[in-house]
């Protein structure tokens, strides 16, 4: 549990006018427009929502005004404590399961990022949780007027006496409009079935929700094959998170997404994991989500692409007359040519390389009796241990030929490239 408590420290609402306001918004067509007159038809539709929605208009505007740097442990505090510092929503609404089992929100703290949702769930008089507590209950998704949000992860701790588990769940973000949030938990019955217990709270956005910076980024970084573009960072309370997208030569995601690190007045803010996605034209955009930033007095705001995709050409031919286990150094990379044999059918080639250094197979031939051969077939990878702490992945490729190969002509290799390349962000906080 004290690991999964680490994670999380990291480690993925009435109703007429809920349906009225669905029904209007779902004829409208998706159209691309500039950056400019994009901003202006979101602002234009906002104030239009808040108009209608009445009721939700303060809440809302809370939730978009201001901005909030403070770092807070959400995960290592008592919803209690948190509320002390003025951090989310008290909630404290309780359902009673069949067998006596109280379970109870007591608070959430959402913002763009994500929403949190602190819990306990109290045994009954005389009960204890269990080894196979953990399977009992589980948690699905946080609904409410525009919102269905998946729950991403979850972390908690026992009380001494084992009478309480104490847990705080993260989902995706929720609507700012919503009222009212729906959670379900479910339990599971001596029959192998699971009843559910939805539980539904009265959601305040303008105390849920604390404030966070945006920020456009709009630069990129060139790599091998394509372009690293970001196109955004957001910091809450919760995390940050960075998005961007790829553009590579084939339109593809590249086959390393790339090791890229934030920074914040020099200091590295804990990585917790890169989403994939792409966008409606279906460009192959990433998500990476960070810690919450360190500190409210930021002064450099930084990202760093230290590995990514790289693609090393290879020029010369490669010599296959004196097979040995030394490496021949291409570019950045080595690769190791360990045997040539003859077999019934031509000859097999027995090539090493790193874990994730992978060859060009659709251009690969080996020159024999002055024709280039290309390769018939190629077995799975294999491990080679140096023995002396390093493992490298070999793989045999077979060709038809009766000449023995001379050389290896190879077009090119893929590997995870060092690149060490810097953006700065221009950060205006205010």
């Amino acid at each position: 549990m004290q690991e999964y408590k680490q994670n999380l420290n990291i480690v993925k609402a009435p109703q007429d006018l809920e349906d009225r306001l669905r029904k209007a918004l779902e004829p409208v067509p998706a159209k691309k427009r500039t950056k400019n007159r994009a901003t202006t038809w979101v602002a234009a539709t906002a104030a239009a929502l808040l108009l209608i929605v009445g009721t939700y208009q303060y809440p809302a505007f809370a939730y978009y005004g201001g901005k909030l740097f403070n770092k807070i442990e959400l995960s290592s505090l008592n919803f209690s404590e948190l509320a002390e510092q003025g951090y989310g929503q008290t909630v404290n609404k309780s359902k009673t399961l069949d067998d006596g089992t109280v379970i109870t929100i007591n608070g959430v703290i959402a913002d763009d990022n994500a929403l949190l949702m602190y819990y306990t769930i109290d045994r009954p008089a005389g009960s204890v949780f269990t080894e196979n507590s953990s399977f009992l209950y589980d948690v699905s998704k946080m609904q409410g007027f525009l919102t269905d949000s998946d729950p991403k992860e979850g972390i908690g701790n026992y009380s001494k006496d084992e009478t309480q588990y104490e847990g705080v769940y993260k989902f995706e973000p929720v609507s700012p409009f919503s009222r009212t949030l729906t959670v379900t938990f479910s339990e599971l019955q001596d029959n192998g079935k699971r009843a559910s217990y939805p539980i539904s709270f009265k959601f305040e956005a303008n105390k849920a929700m604390n404030s966070m910076l945006k920020q456009d980024i709009s630069q990129s970084v060139r790599v091998d094959q394509g372009t690293v573009h970001y196109d955004s960072i957001t910091a809450s309370p919760t995390s940050t998170i960075v998005k961007g997208h790829y553009k590579m030569e084939d339109g593809e995601y590249p086959r390393f997404p790339g090791l890229i690190k934030l920074y914040v007045n020099g200091t590295e803010v804990k990585a917790w994991g890169m989403q994939q996605s792409s966008n409606e034209d279906g460009i192959p955009g990433f998500e990476l989500e960070f810690d919450v930033l360190p500190t409210d007095k930021i002064e450099t705001v930084e990202l760093v692409l230290e590995t990514a995709a790289g693609y090393q050409k290879v020029e010369e031919p490669i010599s296959l007359v004196s097979p040995s286990d030394r490496s021949i150094r291409i570019g950045d990379e080595k690769l190791w040519i360990r045997s040539v044999t003859k077999t019934d059918t031509g000859y097999d080639v027995v090539i090493a390389r790193k874990q994730f250094t992978y060859l060009d197979k659709e251009q690969m031939s080996v020159q024999a009796g002055g024709n280039a051969v290309p390769v018939s077939s190629i077995s799975t990878s294999r491990p080679w241990d140096l023995k002396n702490g390093n493992i490298l992945w070999e793989q045999t490729y077979s060709f038809n030929t009766m000449e023995e190969p001379e050389h290896l002509l190879l077009d090119g290799f893929h590997y995870i490239k060092t690149y060490y390349k810097t953006i700065s962000i221009p950060v205006d906080i205010k």
